[in-house]
């Protein structure tokens, strides 16, 4: 397909007018299935940088299927149609949630070879080599993956291992795309030890 899913997103919104953009992102924030875009990464934003903020939110194809979804609630159909044929109509997938994607970095993607996702793959390294968890938490906080309950009972274990523990046991649980934020918040955190459990 001559263009990146990104690129045919990125001119899809910037071909929608004004109004129809405003609708867009309205729809975007009102979404309530996880994983969610935050707030502030589309507020008073540019086309391209809500481009940006739903491509590392949902990956590409993850993406692709967010916006065409958005596009034919908010009555933007023949825009929806264009995309659709830009991007080969690579569409049909149901939901943005565990698809591996270049916007994973260097490492590799979400999901370890066999289709087992990395989280699950390397839980004991994980669980034993992932020291400064305080802001992991943050961010799973503010993604919504946890909520403050949960977030302050975990906050309250004394080690690093328990936390991890415990995270394992409840939300990461929940579903692929719990873990697939996780996953990209350990690239942002922890990017050298993602990078190193990869290679393994």
């Amino acid at each position: 397909m001559a263009k990146t899913i990104k690129s045919a997103v990125a001119e899809a919104l910037e071909d929608l007018k004004k109004e129809d953009f405003e609708k867009f992102c309205h729809q975007l924030l009102d979404r309530r299935q996880q994983p969610r875009v935050k707030r502030n990464k589309v507020e008073d934003k540019s086309r391209l940088q809500v481009t940006d903020a739903l491509v590392s939110t949902f990956t590409e194809e993850g993406a692709l299927t967010v916006v065409l979804e958005i596009l034919k609630q908010i009555g933007c159909s023949d825009e929806a149609k264009e995309l659709e044929e830009a991007t080969g109509g690579k569409s049909s997938k149901p939901a943005p949630t565990d698809t591996s994607s270049e916007s994973a970095g260097g490492a590799g993607g979400s999901k370890a070879a066999g289709g087992k996702h990395f989280v699950d793959k390397h839980k004991v390294q994980l669980i034993k080599r992932v020291s400064n968890i305080a802001p992991i938490l943050d961010e799973l906080q503010d993604n919504e993956v946890i909520n403050q309950e949960q977030y302050d009972k975990i906050r309250a274990l004394s080690t690093s291992q328990d936390r991890m523990r415990e995270l394992y046991s409840g939300p990461l649980k929940a579903s692929s795309a719990c873990k697939d934020i996780f996953y990209q918040i350990l690239l942002a955190n922890e990017k050298f030890l993602v990078e190193d459990l990869s290679k393994k």
